[in-house]
């Protein structure tokens, strides 16, 4: 597809859309408003610190992709910003959550996607959100993509195409780390953390016999 968005874009694209739906009250948002949306700690992956040069970057670079730009006609002494995810792909409200929800988490299964998304359109079961990741996977060119199944896992993930093919995508750094671990470095860990525990019991044993012994 002809558009690419960075990490940045993608951001503040998702954060538009998914203020749209949830607060409609207080959309389209105001530059400030931008910036505590896309540095939201919940709802978010990675959480991101972004400063308003970079998120009024990332908006100059979005209008120009005819994506998301300022508020025309507005009365408002401060600019506010507005995405046009629905002139640029007409999409359906539950399209719209899945592709929300995908631009601020990355990769998704389709159980994560319907928890997910309960606050812009609510799923009633897996097929739904399966048809959905169809019909966006079946667009032309398509937006949505599978990932291949990592190793030990049940569920297939889903990932948006509008930052490039999946094949260039890279899933972040703690994830990255997480599905390259072998099942010794697992194991390994999982045995220290089973050793730090039972050496915080031993400790505690000892506290308590100290204690008990005062009252001997």
């Amino acid at each position: 597809m002809n558009i690419e968005l960075n990490q940045v874009e993608a951001r503040v694209l998702g954060a538009l859309v998914e203020k749209d739906i949830t607060t409609p009250d207080y959309y389209p948002l105001s530059l400030n408003a931008l910036v505590n949306a896309c540095n939201q700690k919940n709802n978010r992956d990675p959480v991101m610190n972004l400063d308003e040069d970079a998120v009024r970057q990332a908006l100059d670079s979005l209008h120009g992709k005819r994506l998301a730009g300022a508020m025309s006609g507005a009365d408002s002494r401060v600019t506010k910003y507005e995405h046009r995810l629905q002139e640029a792909f007409n999409f359906r409200r539950d399209e719209t959550a899945v592709i929300c929800v995908l631009l601020l988490r990355g990769a998704q299964t389709p159980g994560e996607l319907r928890g997910r998304t309960e606050r812009m359109h609510r799923f009633n079961d897996l097929d739904e959100v399966q048809s959905t990741l169809q019909r966006l996977m079946q667009r032309d060119p398509p937006l949505v993509a599978m990932l291949a199944r990592q190793p030990g896992t049940k569920e297939s993930r889903f990932m948006h195409l509008f930052s490039g093919d999946v094949e260039s995508w890279q899933p972040p750094p703690d994830a990255r780390t997480s599905s390259v671990s072998s099942d010794g470095e697992r194991i390994e860990r999982l045995e220290s953390a089973v050793g730090e525990l039972q050496k915080e019991i031993s400790d505690l044993k000892q506290e308590f016999s100290k204690f008990r012994q005062q009252f001997e």
